[in-house]
């Protein structure tokens, strides 16, 4: 069956070792049976990552994955997944993070990016519209992520989405988040910390191209739905004054 909407088609594959940059289109099969996020994620790692692999090691990979509803109006379509072996745990990991970043990296024409491998000294990788380059960062090790983001936005524009890690990443402190937009945070499992395992101190995400939309009549009627269920639902208001800080409770109670 072809994709006729949602995806932006296409895979950006880092290999910082090599200093090196490929781009694949985005698998009909992987977006058919994965859906995105941490379907892609699990998919990814599955096949490239070796058995027995440190999670600190350059072998280790890291995917951030959107969805096919990313960049849409739809309700809860904000967030992007980072998922990798788990420096924390030894296990599989993943963590997300909401803001803008997955709607500029969609914009910019990916539906995920996979790193692997390690630079010799710190780098960023910059993304926009169908291109990518893998730039400098050495300046920027050893800033925390506010001044991080404040300098990558003066020399990429306002508009362009960051996402960065600060000191404990860079030391591989395992249980570093990765941050963007001075707050929001890829807070489990220390995807922070390999990030700093590979030197990569930030991604920029610039876009200016919109998803394509197979029925934009229906997406509309079902996202309206959609809305309208969220605000009359009993615990909405509690959510609107709470945020996630609704579930520690919960989530203390189950271990996650």
């Amino acid at each position: 069956m072809p994709i006729k909407g949602g995806y932006a088609g296409k895979i950006l594959w880092v290999d910082l070792s090599k200093g090196k940059l490929t781009i694949t289109k985005t698998p009909e099969e992987l977006a058919l049976k994965y859906i995105g996020g941490r379907g892609f994620g699990a998919r990814i790692l599955w096949d490239q990552l070796p058995p027995g692999t440190d999670p600190l090691s350059p072998d280790n990979i890291l995917v951030f994955a959107t969805g096919p509803l990313t960049g849409l109006p739809v309700p809860s379509s904000g967030k992007l997944d980072v998922v990798s072996k788990s420096p924390l745990t030894g296990g599989y990991g993943d963590s997300n993070v909401g803001g803008v970043f997955s709607a500029k990296l969609k914009f910019a024409g990916f539906d995920a990016v996979v790193v692997k491998g390690r630079s010799s000294k710190p780098v960023h990788v910059y993304i926009e519209d169908g291109k990518a380059e893998i730039r400098d960062a050495s300046d920027l090790w050893g800033l925390d992520t506010f001044e991080t983001e404040d300098e990558l936005k003066k020399r990429h524009g306002r508009a362009a989405a960051v996402l960065s890690i600060g000191p404990a990443g860079e030391n591989m402190v395992r249980f570093a988040a990765i941050i963007h937009e001075k707050g929001r945070a890829a807070g489990r499992t220390g995807v922070g910390a390999v990030m700093g395992s590979k030197k990569l101190k930030a991604l920029v995400a610039v876009g200016t191209k919109p998803v394509k939309i197979a029925d934009p009549k229906a997406l509309r009627e079902a996202a309206t739905e959609a809305y309208n269920f969220i605000r009359n639902s009993n615990a909405y208001d509690m959510w609107m004054r709470q945020g996630t800080m609704f579930v520690i409770t919960w989530g203390n109670d189950l271990s996650i």
